[in-house]
């Protein structure tokens, strides 16, 4: 028991029979009976704490000897009472249990849920004490923190080597203020984080921080901005040229027998690659957002390769270039045939395009591994190891200058990556400088065919 409350109802009646007795001029008496009305109150006082202390011991006692079934010595009324308050103390005892046990169990319930819905999160997020300090985190932002170690007890600045985002923490702990920054991390795989740092609020000291990963997100900002910007430029070049050539003939050049003649071809050639660049746009758009809809047969290869090979067959007598088919009759793949013809057409047409006069572009067909695969190989100008990786994206050139002098509109190759993938198959590319390339499809076989030979 405090001191204070031992002290007060002891001192208490010994002061007011002392201010009694002073009040009515009994000075002497007055501490006499003040003395001995304290010994009375401290008498008192022991009296009733060990009194209390022994009905709490019989208490205790008598519940304990009820809990193990023993009767207790006395009289039976006494006993009477003596059970009456042992089932009364026991009740309040089991109630406050069961009301304690059940706010134990909502709240051990509301804890679970709210774990649960942290950790499903698929933002990342941490919670800071009022000095910064991360208390606790969802289990998406260990992943995207990319890190092993422990965050609970980390300083932002440790955990993210980030100035901006520690002084943001700080803010928001201090002055409740709300923050919107984005930072990349780098590593292996680099991610780009948008994060909003604001205070707990409702009087609760620290602040919440949520971590959006928009990697995904700014890397198609990118290639949009890029495709954008390659579109513009590609359409500039044709349009500038029918329009310089148009104005020309417009002031008088269409008169002049010598130079109108070419000056219309031109134009013509111009507007041809304008119309091409646009076929391959709206084709490259249509299998990007999956509107064509591909009718997956069985396609005898040699047909195919047949056909694309009669379409730029001219092209390569222009060039003396030798255009050889070796692809077996019975081999029969599972793909579109519409959009298998125009992959071999676009390969052939840049194997000859890339290809030297005199050269070779040769067509090799077979089964390797279960697959139909179709080896389009030239004796070309080849393509340096660097570009490899990038040589299927749109509007990428090895050689700029040289793929526009020759035509090209950097879309045939995004498109024959996206009809294989579209058909179940794939394409790679393997190339030397000044040693051609060979640029290989692969085709589910088709299954009545499957012993075909290669």
């Amino acid at each position: 028991m405090p001191p204070r409350l031992f002290l007060i109802p002891l001192l208490l009646p010994a002061l007011a029979a002392l201010v009694l007795f002073l009040l009515l001029g009994w000075r002497m008496d007055a501490v006499y009976v003040a003395l001995a009305t304290l010994s009375a109150s401290a008498l008192t006082l022991v009296a009733s704490r060990d009194a209390l202390k022994r009905q709490i011991l019989t208490l205790a006692r008598q519940v304990r000897t009820r809990a193990e079934g023993t009767p207790a010595p006395g009289s039976g009324e006494d006993e009477r009472d003596r059970l009456e308050e042992v089932a009364n103390l026991k009740g309040a005892i089991d109630t406050l249990h069961h009301q304690l046990s059940a706010r134990n169990a909502g709240l051990d319930q509301e804890a679970r849920i709210l774990t649960a819905v942290l950790d499903g999160m698929a933002e990342g997020l941490w919670v800071t004490d009022a000095e910064g300090t991360v208390v606790r985190h969802n289990d998406a932002l260990r992943g995207m923190l990319q890190t092993a170690g422990h965050i609970v007890g980390q300083r932002p600045l440790a955990l993210l080597r980030n100035e901006a985002l520690n002084e943001a923490v700080t803010r928001a702990c201090r002055e409740g203020a709300a923050t919107r920054l984005e930072l990349t991390l780098e590593g292996l795989f680099p991610r780009t984080l948008a994060i909003r740092v604001t205070a707990l609020g409702r009087d609760l000291p620290g602040s919440a921080a949520v971590f959006h990963d928009v990697t995904e997100l700014r890397h198609l900002e990118k290639v949009r901005k890029d495709f954008v910007a390659n579109v513009s430029h590609e359409l500039r070049t044709p349009i500038t040229a029918i329009r310089g050539y148009a104005e020309t003939l417009q002031g008088g050049a269409l008169k002049d027998p010598n130079v109108a003649p070419k000056m219309v071809d031109i134009i013509h050639r111009q507007s041809e690659r304008l119309s091409e660049l646009v076929e391959d746009l709206l084709e490259l758009s249509r299998l990007e957002s999956r509107e064509v809809k591909l009718k997956v047969t069985d396609v005898p290869l040699a047909t195919a390769a047949s056909r694309a090979a009669e379409v730029v067959r001219p092209k390569a007598q222009g060039k003396n270039i030798t255009l050889e088919l070796n692809v077996p009759q019975g081999l029969v793949g599972r793909g579109d045939e519409r959009g298998l013809e125009q992959v071999l057409l676009n390969l052939l047409d840049n194997a000859v395009k890339y290809t030297p006069e005199g050269g070779r572009v040769m067509v090799l067909a077979g089964q390797e591994d279960g697959r139909c695969v179709v080896h389009i190989r030239d004796t070309g100008v080849g393509i340096e190891p660097k570009h490899l990786a990038r040589i299927f994206e749109r509007f990428y050139r090895v050689d700029k200058g040289r793929s526009r002098d020759m035509g090209g509109t950097g879309l045939g190759l995004s498109i024959v990556k996206h009809l294989m993938s579209a058909m179940g198959g794939e394409v790679k590319v393997e190339s030397q400088p000044n040693e051609g390339s060979t640029f290989t499809i692969f085709l589910p076989v088709s299954v009545p065919t499957a012993t075909a030979a290669g």
